[in-house]
């Protein structure tokens, strides 16, 4: 009796645990590449920061960075400028923002960290903004 309690369980469990899985979003460092290059890019480009590489960061740091949420030494946030809002606000003048328009923001920000971590210093592929 305890045996097939035991087993109910475990098998309970594995399909609790699989159904979680299955909503797992598995990010997309190419939409994150496409939504950094013409989004992000664009804008430091044109400010006179200059253009931000993915690769002028390790992945650690990065990271940190996402994690911080923290845009132009803290004064905005990093979401901000991911989210659904900002790209409505500016997707008459931008074909990514407008392409990406109805993409979920977590979504999104997730592609992003994923190109981030791809193109970092020591990442798989450092890149740059060309």
């Amino acid at each position: 009796m305890t045996h097939t309690k035991t087993l109910a369980a475990t098998a309970l469990l594995v399909l609790l645990g699989a159904s979680f899985s299955a909503q797992a979003y598995d990010a997309d460092w190419k939409r994150g590449r496409v939504y950094y290059r013409s989004v992000c890019t664009a804008c430091h480009t044109a400010a006179p920061i200059g253009a931000i590489n993915p690769s002028i960061k390790t992945k650690a740091e990065w990271s940190t960075y996402m994690a911080l949420d923290m845009h132009a030494k803290g004064k905005d946030s990093v979401s901000k400028y991911v989210s659904k809002e900002y790209r409505a606000s500016i997707k008459a003048s931008n074909k990514a923002a407008a392409k990406f328009a109805d993409t979920p923001d977590k979504e999104l920000l997730d592609d992003i960290r994923a190109f981030l971590q791809k193109g970092a210093k020591d990442g798989d592929s450092p890149a740059t903004c060309s």
